[in-house]
């Protein structure tokens, strides 16, 4: 039954649910997912009828979402997905110190595993009415292939598959029958519990350049791997033979306006509207604002450099272009209105929300980086403000020779260490707080602060060349820093440009 604007919200948790989405994106219903999910060229990209490709992106932005709308659309096409995850590939034998036959090992075993989960896929399809008559044929002739080829009923194979020979499952595959559908093997989350070890670099690099080889020698498979940015990094650089599948790598990421669509096609869908997403991506943010009004107070009725400003820039100043921030922000924010039986998201209600937002922000890098730079929190934490930084009133924003100041004085108290040895200095520092988003690079613009993160431009920090940014800890951080001094940081924050 479609909403109407005039009926006044409760937001108890499935209102925000409703509203705003799981925070895991992937744990969503699919059918809620793909309304709006928001297709960006990557999407078009993960596609494509290329073999190969790496989607590479920080916790958060949205890969394994991703992954599950592709695989769901493949169905709708009536093509094969399969989708193969940490547990699926523990029957792997890959203990041994040979390279090359781990790479062996791993071929093996994924192509087992691709034939154990079609088999399923295809056993599924029988006990259900197919309605297409091109799939049920397909389906049809598949069975009849298994039968020939080795003389036992699917069911029978789904359990003895392991016996199976590697060179057997190849030629299976490589039948002209399997060139009348795309088959797309997506591996998702296989740096689950990653420590940054030799082992685990070797094993997920044995794994990388397997698959690479099955998307060269299996012309009818595609393969889709998602990776967290930071173990990709250290596959990169720890193994020379990663760099033939660098060309098949690509970066998920969002510009703020894009998550900004996002948030209008969960509220606009949530009220059974319909809208045009083309239209919403070339649209002015300003335009967004009656479709917000539904759900947040119009203006943020505060103080300093955000008195008066639009909801949208205060959140979109607030995330670090990561579906999932906007997600935690909403839902935190949700909540606090519901304590206070308000029928939008006020202003009180955000502020409330600031501080357990930007402890969890902290606590996320903390976790996702540790495996690289064992004390991260600490250094986080020890980037907080001095009382001088304080008392001229410039907190967490530095020029480049500040900014290496600021971690000479944080490291001379410290025992840092990088897991994989590179030196200690304030540079490294630098460059690590960068890429982890921790610290933006930023300009002053007419429309606001221009904040350029590692993914935009890799360069901006670099050893060599001072390109005349100015840097500063990003503001989702600052009120875990500044726990004393909150009612500041209103006059301390820019917002960001639209």
């Amino acid at each position: 039954m479609e909403k109407t604007i005039q009926e006044d919200l409760s937001f108890n948790e499935e209102t925000i649910r409703s509203i705003f989405g799981h925070e895991a994106a992937e744990d969503e219903d699919i059918e809620r997912l793909k309304r709006y999910y928001v297709k960006t060229e990557i999407f078009n990209s993960m596609r494509s009828s290329i073999p190969l490709y790496l989607l590479v992106g920080h916790k958060g932005v949205g890969k394994s979402a991703l992954i599950k709308v592709l695989s769901s659309e493949d169905k709708d096409e009536c093509n094969i997905p399969i989708i193969i995850q940490p547990d699926d590939v523990l029957n792997i034998n890959i203990d041994t110190n040979n390279f090359l036959q781990r790479i062996r090992d791993w071929k093996e075993g994924l192509s087992k595993i691709i034939f154990k989960e079609l088999l399923y896929s295809v056993n599924e399809l029988v006990k259900t009415k197919i309605e297409n008559e091109k799939m049920k044929k397909w389906v049809d002739n598949l069975l009849t292939l298994t039968n020939s080829v080795f003389g036992r009923k699917i069911s029978e194979l789904q359990n003895s598959y392991l016996d199976l020979s590697h060179s057997e499952i190849t030629a299976f595959f490589k039948n002209s029958l399997f060139e009348e559908k795309i088959v797309t093997v997506y591996l998702d989350d296989l740096d689950r519990g990653w420590k940054n070890s030799k082992t685990d670099i070797e094993n997920l690099s044995a794994m990388l350049n397997a698959v690479r080889d099955l998307s060269r020698d299996t012309s009818n498979l595609r393969f889709r791997v998602g990776l967290r940015s930071d173990v990709y990094y250290a596959i990169r650089t720890s193994d020379e033979t990663t760099d033939k599948i660098d060309g098949s790598v690509l970066w998920l990421k969002w510009t703020n306006h894009e998550i900004l669509v996002m948030l209008i096609k969960r509220i606009e869908t949530y009220f059974g509207n319909t809208f045009d997403e083309k239209v919403l991506l070339k649209s002015n943010q300003n335009e967004f604002q009656p479709i917000l009004n539904k759900v947040f107070e119009d203006r943020f009725n505060g103080k300093g450099h955000w008195e008066n400003a639009p909801m949208y820039r205060v959140l979109m100043s607030l995330i670090r272009k990561r579906p999932r921030d906007l997600v935690k922000l909403c839902t935190l924010a949700g909540r606090n209105a519901y304590m206070q039986e308000h029928s939008k998201i006020m202003t009180s209600d955000l502020e409330k929300s600031f501080s357990n937002y930007s402890n969890d922000r902290l606590t996320d890098t903390g976790n996702e980086y540790q495996s690289e730079f064992p004390m991260v929190k600490e250094l986080l934490l020890k980037m907080k403000p001095s009382q001088k930084e304080l008392a001229i009133g410039k907190p967490c924003r530095f020029t480049r020779a500040e900014l290496l100041k600021k971690l000479d004085e944080v490291s001379s108290m410290s025992h840092f260490y990088f897991v994989d040895g590179k030196s200690v200095t304030s540079s490294t520092l630098s460059a690590f707080l960068y890429k982890i988003n921790f610290i933006t690079a930023r300009k002053q613009t007419q429309q606001g602060i221009k904040r350029i993160y590692y993914d935009e431009n890799q360069y901006i920090y670099n050893d060599f060349t001072d390109f005349g940014f100015d840097y500063e800890i990003h503001p989702a951080f600052r009120w875990a820093l500044q726990p004393a001094n909150i009612s500041s940081l209103f006059q301390q924050i820019e917002l960001s440009e639209e």
